[in-house]
């Protein structure tokens, strides 16, 4: 029989990472499933509803492809439940794939800062559009509208700060001998 040798001790930090993303994996795994039936159920019924020219560029195309969005997001899911563990078996294949789902979630934290960005304006444009709101009333709609936006910026931007900061830790000297 083999003998296996740890080289590190296990960290709280590797066993605390691995568990966070256990339970949010398997709770976004859980809603993606439940959006993608509803999605799969209103999906015939939805295409006249919306009208593709009003829409920007960048939303025009995720409506297009909704459902392979939609499924992209459940295995990205399913695959970081595996890697967190992985991680918590101290598997080092784990620990790179657990990197790059970071890799992959930071890039699509910053680009959905651009969508949200381009909803938000084509909600605050539309809704102005149509309002029947004095111009002193517009001001503080617009005030508000910025608020929003700056928030969801600095949210995004703070997810990626954290997520960096678990990638930095992961590929330090010292968790990476937990993995030897």
């Amino acid at each position: 029989m083999p003998q296996t040798f740890n080289v590190g001790s296990r960290s709280l930090f590797v066993s605390v990472t691995a568990w966070v993303f256990i339970v949010l994996g398997s709770l976004a795994s859980v809603s993606t499933l439940v959006q993608n039936a509803a999605l799969m159920s209103l999906l015939p019924g939805m295409q006249p509803a919306f009208e593709p020219r009003a829409l920007p560029q960048m939303t025009r195309l995720l409506i297009a492809n909704l459902p392979w969005v939609a499924g992209v997001g459940l295995v990205l899911s399913v695959a970081t439940v595996a890697a967190a563990v992985g991680l918590l078996l101290r598997l080092e294949w784990a620990r790179r794939a657990f990197i790059a789902l970071a890799v992959v979630a930071i890039v699509g934290n910053i680009l959905g800062v651009w969508l949200q960005q381009e909803l938000l304006q084509n909600l605050i444009d539309t809704t102005l559009e149509r309002s029947t709101l004095p111009r002193e009333a517009l001001g503080v709609f617009g005030g508000f509208a910025t608020a929003a936006r700056v928030a969801a910026i600095a949210l995004s931007l703070a997810a990626c700060g954290v997520l960096a900061w678990i990638i930095g830790r992961l590929r330090s000297q010292m968790v990476r001998q937990e993995f030897a």
